[in-house]
């Protein structure tokens, strides 16, 4: 069954470009469009999409306000919020994840709507099927069994051997107290993080190093929103700032980040503009990797919901080094790629629920 979507855009330019970028894709039938918050609304309680393509700015009632109406009628529609990539635009991104949209993309600064097309199209190609399996997983739960199949997502990675990976998952070896922890996520990563890193206590000791796939100016906003609710100092880090505990650094937004040496055995961050790895820039392969060669002391990683497979090859050094691993499970994944790329790769220790993968954090570090 197709995913009905439901475009909002106070502009009649892109509601006829997202329009026509979700119709391009065979499982997804727009049933309607709306040019303000008002009518958005009004069209959800009436047509009940499963999708909402969603302007933060318009006219009437803002996104922000839509959110608050949705939630308060009831309804489950999933919302990707359509963002500027403006300051602006990431303050109020933030703001939609944290009132229950599940994702965002940006409104691409191209020449024609040709190109804008095009744009839109390649980042609803990583988000649909995701989409497509949530919905479908709803629907188990809230009907009959009978008239629900789960779509076949994409995969490239084979599915994983469950008798293999509960061995694996199982090995609790004797790990040593890690002095700095790193955190790789990507798609529903400011949920996960908005639910990890304020459960984590202001005087954990040590810190901790976190690339969030995101596009520029983005990653400023994500820092100040995941400030504004933890304990821990929350920053975007900058080039050659030095590395001391009870801080949370996370990569800035189209720049690769990694670990440092500076002068007495004191560590650094260096912000670079290498090439993207696995199409991603910031990589969290990339930062792993230079944890990996440049850190003598033990470290623990923890990979987060997130499309593809960024992360499980630095994992792989990181494993070599002694590091614990930990998973974010999928039930409470929005995507389970990118964790699932490391277990399949066999160097997870743990796979645990959002909700718990902060306490095993602490007792990591406290040796409890």
């Amino acid at each position: 069954m197709a995913i009905r979507a439901l475009v909002a855009d106070d502009s009649v330019l892109f509601r006829h470009v997202i329009s026509e970028a979700l119709s391009s894709f065979p499982d997804v039938e727009v049933v309607g469009a709306a040019s303000n918050g008002k009518l958005a609304v009004q069209k959800v309680r009436e047509l009940k999409p499963d999708l909402l393509t969603l302007d933060l700015e318009m006219p009437e009632m803002d996104g922000l306000a839509v959110l608050d109406a949705l939630r308060q009628n009831g309804e489950d529609t999933m919302v990707i919020v359509v963002s500027a990539l403006t300051s602006r635009g990431g303050r109020l991104t933030m703001q939609a994840l944290d009132k229950g949209a599940l994702d965002f993309i940006t409104k691409p600064d191209t020449k024609g709507p040709k190109e804008s097309r095009a744009a839109i199209v390649k980042e609803l190609a990583e988000r649909l099927p995701a989409l497509a399996n949530r919905r479908a997983i709803r629907k188990i739960l809230n009907g009959p069994r009978d008239h629900v199949r789960l779509p076949v997502l994409p995969e490239k990675s084979k599915p994983v051997d469950l008798g293999r990976t509960v061995a694996v998952m199982n090995r609790l070896a004797q790990a040593r107290k890690p002095e700095i922890i790193l955190v790789g996520v990507s798609t529903g990563g400011p949920n996960a993080l908005a639910r990890l890193l304020p459960a984590i206590p202001g005087n954990i000791g040590v810190p901790i190093l976190l690339v969030q796939h995101m596009p520029p100016i983005f990653t400023k906003s994500l820092a100040d929103s995941l400030g504004a609710k933890c304990a821990l100092r929350v920053c975007e880090a900058s080039h050659q700032e030095p590395v001391v505990p009870n801080t949370v650094y996370i990569a800035p937004g189209g720049k690769q980040m990694r670990l440092g040496a500076a002068g007495g055995g004191s560590k650094i961050i260096e912000i670079t503009d290498d090439p993207p790895e696995n199409n991603c820039k910031p990589s969290v392969d990339y930062l792993f990797r230079s944890v990996a060669n440049k850190f003598q002391g033990c470290a623990a990683a923890v990979i987060l919901t997130g499309m593809g497979s960024d992360g499980a090859l630095g994992l792989r050094l990181l494993k070599r080094k002694g590091c614990y691993i930990i998973a974010q499970d999928e039930a409470s994944c929005v995507v389970f790629g990118m964790p699932k790329a490391a277990v399949d790769a066999g160097v997870v220790d743990t796979v645990l629920p959002i909700d718990s993968i902060a306490s095993r954090i602490v007792s990591l570090v406290r040796g409890s």
